[in-house]
């Protein structure tokens, strides 16, 4: 549905390329997330597929058209490709109702008092809102208006939408059920989906795919699970999600040498620089009993430093011989309390081979 093949932007005036060399393909009803910390060229990316910037280089697909190449000589202006957009700010008109503010994309195009009218109830009906359609928009909580940009999007029945951020605004409950409420709609109604986000959870819980960005570039794409649980790169690890990050520095077929001692992998790959693994999958085991994990394989002492209960878990500190520190996280009800004296294991199948950086 959308292909962006090697995608080059440099803002006017700017030292260095805001985005390098993107290459993706979006399927047909994907819900693809362009995830990555401030100033990694997500937001550039998605103007670029809207048509708000104009790239230097490279090729943007959408459908069977091409809506930007030939560095510029084809450049379909925005409100000529077949694209809908939700942004950060609702960007509800302040002096229409919630029916006058859905329907405004239909009054552009044209199309007829019964059709509009048609169109308007159905998406309404899709958010939630109907009942409020001849209500100010300035009246409604800030979900729902939300709700009033997304049917606002869905009643040009475009081919892809375009997401910029548009749950930030809202509080910690509205937006996780916003999430949810958001992916839902969008499998319904079968749209390809283009998001942008910075949070690691929310681009987790709503992706089909994400597309893990740094410095302008595409480091790494997966599923949510592969990225979560099968990482390939340090920044992949780290930034999606906790990881603690151990060097390597000898390898000897699956097991590697590092600063706290050989330790023995599952998964390799070539040339990796580092290993990794998730608080959540370390184990903690007491210094007497029977061994719950792989007969002594990557097992080694620890003393707890601090435990800090958070409700579901509690967040622990160990440190090991030699002065490492590593962070894992276990059930709440387990007790346990600083100075205690444990066994660290680092489960084979959940330790992560990872390489410094990679283009994906």
């Amino acid at each position: 549905m959308v292909n962006i093949q090697d995608l080059w932007l440099t803002y006017p005036g700017a030292a260095s390329p805001s985005v390098k060399g993107v290459s993706i393909q979006i399927e047909a009803g994907e819900f693809l997330t362009l995830l990555g910390p401030s100033g990694c060229g997500k937001t550039s990316t998605l103007r670029s597929v809207a048509g708000l910037e104009t790239p230097t280089g490279g090729s943007i697909t959408i459908g069977a058209t091409r809506v930007f190449g030939d560095e510029g000589r084809c450049n379909i202006p925005t409100h000529a490709r077949d694209i809908a957009m939700v942004f950060q700010s609702y960007a509800i008109w302040p002096h229409m109702t919630v029916g006058q503010n859905v329907a405004f994309p239909l009054d552009v195009a044209g199309t007829s008092g019964d059709e509009s009218r048609r169109r308007v109830a159905e998406v309404l009906d899709m958010v939630g809102l109907r009942e409020y359609a001849d209500r100010s928009a300035t009246q409604l909580s800030g979900g729902q208006q939300q709700r009033v940009a997304i049917a606002r999007a869905l009643v040009r029945r475009s081919s892809v939408m375009l997401l910029d951020e548009p749950l930030s605004n809202l509080d910690a409950k509205l937006r996780e059920q916003m999430r949810v409420e958001l992916r839902d709609l969008l499998k319904r109604v079968g749209m390809t989906a283009i998001y942008v986000t910075h949070d690691q959870e929310e681009a987790l819980m709503l992706s089909d795919r994400i597309a893990l960005m740094q410095g302008g570039r595409l480091i790494e794409s997966g599923t949510p699970r592969s990225l979560y649980l099968e990482p390939t790169t340090v920044f992949g690890a780290t930034f999606l999600g906790a990881a603690e990050v151990i060097a390597v520095t000898a390898r000897h077929g699956n097991r590697v040498d590092t600063a706290i001692g050989a330790l023995q992998l599952e998964r390799v790959l070539p040339d990796l620089t580092h290993v990794a693994i998730r608080p959540e999958a370390i184990v903690i085991e007491p210094t007497t009993g029977v061994s719950q994990s792989n007969d002594g394989i990557n097992r080694m002492p620890a003393t707890l430093t601090s435990v800090v209960f958070s409700g579901r878990h509690q967040q622990l500190v160990l440190e090991l011989p030699g002065g490492r520190r590593l962070n894992a996280q276990v059930d709440a009800t387990r007790p346990f309390a600083p100075g205690d004296a444990v066994v660290v294991a680092l489960p084979p199948s959940r330790l992560m081979p990872l390489l410094e950086d990679a283009a994906a």
